[in-house]
């Protein structure tokens, strides 16, 4: 079942480029701490990043039926962010569908589950960030829904909400708060970038 919304609004353009330039830990920072996947969720590959609004899709574990159909409903820059529950016995989705996203133009895929093809997907490159690999393939039986919030590793997700990943893992920003939170994130950044350099030129800046 697809509850996306038709007219949901794209991500403007200035503020990707700002989220894609920040730090996962520093939004996290400035959002007091929360709003964080937990550590299980990581890249599949190093140097995979990710900065886009999420399209939402819940599916039985070990099947991915819905998510042929969520790719072809996202848009170009969106993300397809899967509760697959959590399941370590099959991988949701492999190269061919990386490369299928690559060629709409997808953001990448955040996973509560298994991939596989981990070394083709860094060549895409896709990013990818989930609980692991397996070569186990999936079923393609559903049941399954887009556009419904999900809860992912210890984090509720809605379409159109902001997700930032890089190697520390995964942070989700409500699209509501997200011109003072990147805001507040590049202020964090600029002040740790400082702090750094100071302790490079034998400075003692406060670390709190």
């Amino acid at each position: 079942m697809n509850d996306l919304d038709p007219n949901r609004s794209p991500l403007d353009a200035d503020l990707l480029a700002r989220l894609q330039k920040l730090p996962a830990a520093n939004i996290g920072d400035v959002q007091d701490r929360l709003g964080m996947m937990d550590a299980g969720i990581s890249p599949i590959w190093p140097g995979a990043r990710i900065a886009g609004v999420a399209v939402t899709v819940l599916t039985a574990a070990g099947d991915n039926k819905v998510i042929h159909a969520a790719m072809d409903a996202a848009r170009p820059g969106e993300v397809i962010v899967i509760n697959g529950m959590g399941d370590m016995n099959r991988a949701l989705i492999g190269e061919l569908m990386g490369e299928k996203a690559n060629a709409l133009g997808l953001g990448g895929f955040i996973i509560d589950g298994c991939v596989r093809d981990g070394e083709a997907l860094a060549e895409i490159p896709m990013p990818v960030f989930a609980r692991g690999l397996t070569p186990a393939g999936p079923y393609k039986n559903g049941p399954g829904y887009i556009g419904r919030p999900v809860a992912m590793g210890g984090v509720v997700v809605q379409v159109g909400d902001v997700v930032v990943a890089d190697a520390d893992g995964v942070v989700v920003i409500r699209r509501s708060e997200l011109e003072d939170i990147v805001e507040r994130a590049e202020g964090k950044f600029a002040q740790e970038l400082a702090k750094r350099q100071m302790l490079r030129q034998g400075g003692s800046p406060s670390l709190a």
